[in-house]
């Protein structure tokens, strides 16, 4: 019984630390989705005072209920059209000529943005401001009533707020003239704009896949040498 209980005692001793670090890597990574689950924007064709598309990264937050609205708010442009989405309608406000707002609604039905889940929403339009970034807050509502307003802007120490608005960034341009005419094929654009964050979401998931790898590998290794120990002890104990 001696000899048992000491062979129990190594093995113990080896796979609790490997045990203990695999929760705290998965801990980690959960911690990393968790964190940035933001509404976000992308624009990565759109320059100052140019056309092009913009899309709207929007993960679901709530525990409960879909996301059914979505509203942005936009810096008044002379265009903006949303692009059509299975389930959805869109709005698009006006004043004094200019686009300032547009609304996607959940038709009757619809699972909306699903718990768990994220939806692209995106529009062509400009010309946008000429300056380096602009902000879109963003209106987030749920099933349930509940509201996320992602609106707060980003202070001038860099620290991200709890809500901040979506952000786009944008590139110098010409005269912005052409940039008009460039936008005309707005369907083929539309779509080539959702692969930034695929790519993105992509990489991601090779990047923890192989984190996952890495510490089933270390799980192995410690697990193959706490049996050998136990082995090598029962052989020096008969």
């Amino acid at each position: 019984m001696k000899n048992l209980s000491k062979r129990a005692t190594i093995a113990r001793r080896l796979i609790l630390p490997v045990s203990a670090a695999a929760v705290v890597g998965v801990s980690s990574l959960t911690g990393v989705g968790v964190a940035s689950a933001h509404v976000t924007a992308n624009a990565p064709t759109v320059t100052q005072g140019g056309y092009g598309v913009v899309t709207l990264v929007v993960p679901n937050e709530s525990e409960s209920a879909p996301t059914t609205s979505l509203r942005v708010t936009l810096p008044g442009l002379k265009s903006a059209r949303p692009e059509v989405m299975s389930g959805w309608k869109s709005v698009v406000t006006k004043k004094d000529d200019l686009v300032t707002e547009i609304t996607w609604t959940a038709d009757p039905g619809s699972p909306g943005v699903p718990v768990g889940q994220f939806g692209q929403f995106s529009f062509s339009g400009g010309p946008f401001p000429e300056q380096e970034t602009v902000e879109l807050p963003t209106l987030q509502t749920y099933a349930d009533g509940e509201k996320a307003d992602w609106n707060q802007p980003i202070p001038a120490d860099g620290t991200e707020p709890e809500k901040p608005a979506p952000t786009i960034t944008l590139a110098a341009g010409g005269d912005g003239h052409g940039a008009h005419h460039a936008a005309a094929p707005e369907t083929s654009t539309s779509v080539s704009q959702a692969s930034p964050s695929t790519d993105s979401e992509d990489s991601a998931a090779r990047w923890l896949g192989g984190i996952g790898l890495v510490v089933g590998a270390l799980g192995t290794v410690f697990g193959l040498a706490a049996l050998m120990v136990v082995r090598r002890s029962g052989r020096r104990d008969a």
